[in-house]
Parts: C-alpha cells; structure tokens; sequence
C-alpha cells in the first residue's frame, strides 16, 4: 500500500470526483423513478408497459450508450455530461419497479381510511402513500447507490476520470497494485452511500425500524384515520 500512501493526491481527488459522478445520477434518477413508479401503480391497464418499457433501458450496453450519448446530445465526447445521463437512465430503470412495489405495498385500508377523512388526491399521495412507501423506496434506492457507483468506473474507458482511471491505467501499465487500489476505494464509496442512505432514511422516516415490518406501521395509520385523529377536512385535531 506504499503506491496508495505516495499517490494519496492522486487517489484522493479520483474519489471525489467519482463520488459526484455517482451522486448526481442517483438523486436525479429517484426523483425521476418515483413518479414513473406511483403513476404505473395507480393505472393498473397500463403497468406492464411502462414497467417493460422503463426496464430496457437497463438492458442498453453502458459503453455503446456512452459512445452514442454525445452524437444524440451534442457534448463533447469526454465530458461529464455523458456519464451523468446515462448512469441517470439506469438508476431510473432500476429504480421505478421498486417504486411501483414501493406503492403497492402501502395497505389499502389505509388509504380507503385517509380518503374517506376528506384527503384530496395530491394530499394522499405526499402525506400518506409516500411515507409509507418510503421504507422500501429507500430499499431501491440504497440498490441504486451501490450499481451506479459501480458503473461509474466504466466512464475511465471513454476519457473521464474517476476511480476506474486507476483500473485502466494499472491494467495499461501490468501494475497490479493500482489496479487493487482502486477496486478498494471504490468498495469504500459505495459503503459511504449506504450509510449516508441508512442515516437519512433514520432521519427522515423516524417511524421505520428495521425491526418492525410495514404493516404494524400501516396499522397505526390506519388507527389513527379511523380513531378520528384526522378531521372531516383532512386536519389533525
């Protein structure tokens, strides 16, 4: 581990620009898959469809899709850009039947419960079916995180810099060591976007334990619509 220690500049400033490259694509691509998820969800005639179609999309090669990316879009062939898009176009295949699961999985009872208290259709779906699918979402997106950081490294094959440079370039150079550093910082990133995902998930969703499954926790909404917790107009008392 001498090369890592002397090269720590180096190593260093690959693995914050392949933490960007991969951190973008993942909060675009969630943003963008819920949506998709939740409409498939809620239109059951046209599920299959937008489900097969998002699919293939992760059935594109990445390197032809990042060599065809500036021909279609007009960058530069070794910019950034074209890593960003097309590690976004992934995330949101992977990620849009997880949402539509995600959806799914929230108890009907409760959502009969909560409109029939008077919530509107985009209050139901901010303020119910989304914290309740959050547990999950959170699931496919802590997928997501770890696949796009390691898809990420094939951008080092077209130009742009980031971990997988040290892969290339040890590989060029028969350097073995190289090679190992690289596949151990890439190992460490995707371990440090778990755990930033694990603490936000904790943060954010107080209410979901590991320990305690989804419908408990759809119970104690479901106790609290029909307790009359929730006011004919959808306030809390």
């Amino acid at each position: 581990m001498t090369w890592a220690w002397e090269n720590r500049e180096l190593v260093l400033e690959l693995f914050w620009r392949h933490a960007w490259l991969s951190a973008i694509p993942v909060v675009v691509g969630g943003l963008l898959a819920v949506p998709v998820g939740w409409f498939s969800h809620r239109n059951p005639r046209l599920r299959g469809g937008v489900l097969a179609l998002v699919s293939l999309l992760y059935t594109v090669p990445s390197l032809p899709l990042l060599v065809i990316l500036p021909l279609v879009i007009g960058t530069g062939f070794l910019s950034p850009l074209n890593v960003l898009i097309a590690l976004t176009i992934y995330a949101v295949a992977i990620m849009a039947r997880t949402a539509n699961d995600a959806f799914g999985s929230v108890s009907p009872a409760v959502l009969d419960a909560a409109r029939a208290t008077g919530y509107a259709p985009a209050r139901l779906a901010f303020t119910v079916e989304l914290p309740l699918a959050g547990p999950v979402l959170l699931a496919g997106l802590r997928v997501v995180s770890v696949s796009t950081v390691s898809l990420v490294s094939i951008g080092a094959l077209i130009g742009v810099s980031s971990l997988g440079s040290l892969f290339t370039d040890g590989y060029q150079r028969d350097f073995t060591t190289e090679i190992v550093v690289g596949i151990v910082a890439t190992v460490v990133l995707a371990l440090l976007f778990d755990a930033v995902l694990v603490l936000l998930g904790r943060l954010a969703m107080p209410w979901a334990r590991s320990q305690r499954s989804v419908t408990p926790t759809q119970g104690r909404w479901a106790a609290f619509f029909t307790r009359g917790g929730v006011s004919a107009g959808g306030d809390a008392l």
